[in-house]
């Protein structure tokens, strides 16, 4: 069993700081360990990896459609998107093989401390892959929409309602919903209901068009929200109201991808904290405990004992919980999935070999990293603007 320290740093968990070792076995967070190969962190943080509890892989090379005035629905969106796909530079990306730019969406996660992504599309082969980035979250059940969701398709995924019955309750089941302005967001959720739809492991997508008492609803029957705030504002200018749901425990964040919405989760962490009255904790947790709560995840999100190892390490600043709201990509010190480092600065270059990691030398934004060589898919890296490779070590 391979066991390593990472020695002196300030772990971050729900409810509590504490300063002295994380312990690692066989990938998992240990009580203790006696291992021979220790990290000092002394002046650090580790945090949980991140969970993007919303994106679409395959859409982040896409280049995103310019408008002037914002769309009152998300299926307003999709019709002015479908002349969009016309354009040259789309037609290029699009036409791309589907395994690369799921690569470069899982990367381009991966760069920003993400170990944890919620695919809103199908399953593909390449996340059974074990150097795919990151860990992409099995068994939920998924529909696009109300509006798009009437019958099984391959581009919308299952029929609403028989993906819905098909969900074992102990996994989420994931719709985009009220995602827009006008009447018909409004009542996405009385109809969502109606179908039997509205269930505990219900994860609705955007609810921009939600009223106050529809989130008491949601509150109610135990389902739960992710919140894709820059992509909000982006297409419809407006988002939800969060107080009522973070303050539940029935709240996550993600990215929606960069055709909509921000760059990465550290971008939208701050485009979040910017236009919200939620705390440095509250919007932590969103990309960690609570997320992890939210699609049903028992073995991430915390890095309680017997947890997986994912984690991201970072510089300490004066805030722990904090830190992160004030972290660029290039700035985070290491990124670890299953307790070994995927991308990380030079100075980790004993833990890769410790753990006979093959390594690539890496540029992330002008600075220095070494990245291990499975994770580093040639197409993905040559989509990603900032992350280049410097040569083989």
């Amino acid at each position: 069993m391979r066991e390593t320290a990472l020695d002196n740093a300030t772990v971050v968990r729900p409810g509590r700081l504490a300063t002295g070792s994380l312990a690692i076995r066989s990938g998992r967070v240990a009580r203790e360990t006696s291992a021979a190969f220790r990290v000092d962190l002394a002046g650090h943080i580790i945090v949980p990896g991140l969970i993007n509890a919303h994106d679409h892989l395959q859409l982040n090379c896409i280049p995103p459609l310019e408008h002037a005035d914002p769309f009152t629905n998300s299926y307003q969106w999709i019709g002015a998107f479908d002349a969009h796909r016309r354009r040259p530079n789309v037609l290029s990306a699009t036409r791309m093989d589907e395994e690369t730019r799921l690569w470069h969406g899982a990367l381009k996660n991966l760069l920003a401390g993400v170990t944890t992504v919620a695919h809103h599309d199908p399953w593909h082969a390449c996340f059974d892959d074990p150097d795919f980035p990151v860990s992409v979250i099995r068994g939920t059940g998924w529909s696009h929409s109300l509006g798009l969701g009437s019958g099984a398709t391959p581009r919308y995924g299952p029929g609403v309602q028989a993906s819905c019955q098909a969900t074992d309750v102990e996994f989420p089941w994931i719709i985009h919903l009220a995602e827009g302005t006008d009447d018909r967001a409004a009542r996405e959720l009385e109809q969502l209901d109606r179908l039997g739809c509205l269930a505990q492991n219900t994860v609705i997508v955007h609810g921009v068009g939600m009223s106050a008492a529809d989130i008491a609803q949601v509150i109610e029957r135990g389902a739960a929200v992710v919140w894709c705030a820059a992509s909000n504002l982006s297409m419809l200018g407006r988002t939800l109201d969060v107080r009522e749901l973070c303050a539940a425990g029935r709240l996550a964040i993600g990215t929606d991808s960069r055709l909509t919405g921000s760059r990465d989760l550290l971008d939208e962490l701050r485009f979040c904290a910017e236009r919200s009255a939620l705390s440095p904790r509250d919007l932590l947790g969103l990309v960690t405990w609570d997320a992890a709560r939210v699609l049903r995840q028992r073995e991430i999100g915390a890095l309680e004992i017997g947890e997986l190892a994912d984690c991201v390490i970072v510089r300490a600043g004066t805030n722990p919980y904090a830190t992160l709201l004030a972290t660029r990509r290039a700035d985070i010190r290491a990124v670890v999935r299953h307790g070994k480092p995927m991308i990380a600065d030079p100075d980790f270059a004993e833990w890769f070999a410790e753990e006979e990691i093959d390594v690539l030398r890496v540029r992330v934004d002008g600075r220095p990293k070494l990245m291990a060589r499975g994770a580093a898919h040639s197409g993905a890296m040559a989509l990603e603007s900032g992350c280049e490779i410097v040569h083989a070590s």
